[in-house]
């Protein structure tokens, strides 16, 4: 593997791009509610940004955000989540956000090492689990890797794991990812969040995110991307750690409903639910109904 030039601005273009993209970051950090600490932790990796909230004494919470995604991203539901349990809302170390890659990921398994070294770092024992998309499919492979360690496990949409995204959606993501273009990529969000654009409140956040995927396209070096993989049957039936699978009806990423029938038949064991007049970005879209279900999973005794 090639050694990485670390400058003072990296993993950012210049230090221009650095103050233009952390601008825009910390603006949107001022909305995450108080008390809330922020740490550093060092891994093999990098350097990885983790906010931390709630009770100090309460089971930990681990809160992994979508592909281009940030911590931030579980601002509608983090205030209900820190009542109850010790959150710890991450920034990918390998991914827009405030922390620090020093050595690239090429292969699923860096991101598995990477999550245990942070966990390690935190002095966390078993811990619960909760990814939304592609941080769904590294909680997964976590899993997989690491039951022992994990106490639940929540998938929110997750990327592939289940089903391979349909032709529609990757055409579509070839097209945004080579026209950075704002109107070809304010086209996809708004395809992909059918219902986020219906509501004039999130669909301004909708437009705030293509702002956000703009400037950290202009402001980010480029990265290799680790894609998503589809789990086998045999990694379902292996897996040992109570699971449960929140997806919208709405979800271009792949059929909720077929993704279902697969899982009843192969992990029959994971619970299931598909969330009324919901897109892909279930935790902008509804997020009461993720609150509910997800603290009522994690609270329920037993298996």
């Amino acid at each position: 593997m090639r050694s990485l030039k670390i400058q003072a601005y990296h993993p950012f273009r210049s230090p221009e791009a650095k103050q233009e993209y952390l601008h825009f970051y910390d603006y949107l950090a001022e909305q995450w509610p108080t008390p809330s600490e922020t740490r550093l932790v060092s891994t093999t990796f990098g350097q990885t940004l983790i906010r931390i909230q709630g009770p100090a004494d309460a089971a930990p919470l681990v809160l992994l955000p979508g592909d281009t995604e940030t911590s931030l991203s579980w601002l509608p539901v983090i205030e209900a989540f820190s009542q109850s349990y010790r959150t710890y809302a991450i920034d990918h170390v390998y991914d827009n956000g405030r922390s620090i890659y020093t050595k690239e990921m090429s292969r699923p398994s860096d991101l598995v090492d990477w999550l245990d070294e942070v966990f390690d770092e935190l002095r966390l024992g078993r811990l619960n689990l909760a990814g939304y998309s592609y941080g769904a499919w590294q909680t997964a492979l976590y899993s997989l890797a690491n039951p022992s360690r994990v106490e639940k496990l929540v998938l929110l949409a997750p990327s592939a794991t289940i089903l391979f995204p349909g032709p529609v959606i990757l055409m579509r993501a070839v097209l945004y990812h080579f026209l950075p273009y704002r109107f070809v990529a304010r086209n996809y969000f708004h395809w992909y969040g059918p219902d986020a654009v219906n509501d004039d409140r999130t669909r301004a956040r909708v437009d705030e995110m293509v702002e956000e995927d703009l400037l950290a396209r202009r402001c980010f070096k480029k990265r290799k991307f680790v894609p998503p993989t589809r789990l086998s049957d045999a990694n379902w039936r292996e897996l040992r750690v109570p699971t449960l699978f929140l997806v919208g009806e709405n979800d271009r990423t792949y059929s909720a409903q077929r993704a279902i029938r697969r899982l009843r038949r192969v992990a029959p064991e994971v619970e299931t639910m598909i969330a009324p007049n919901t897109d892909h970005y279930i935790l902008l879209t509804n997020p009461d109904w993720v609150i509910r279900n997800t603290l009522s999973f994690l609270q329920k005794s037993g298996k």
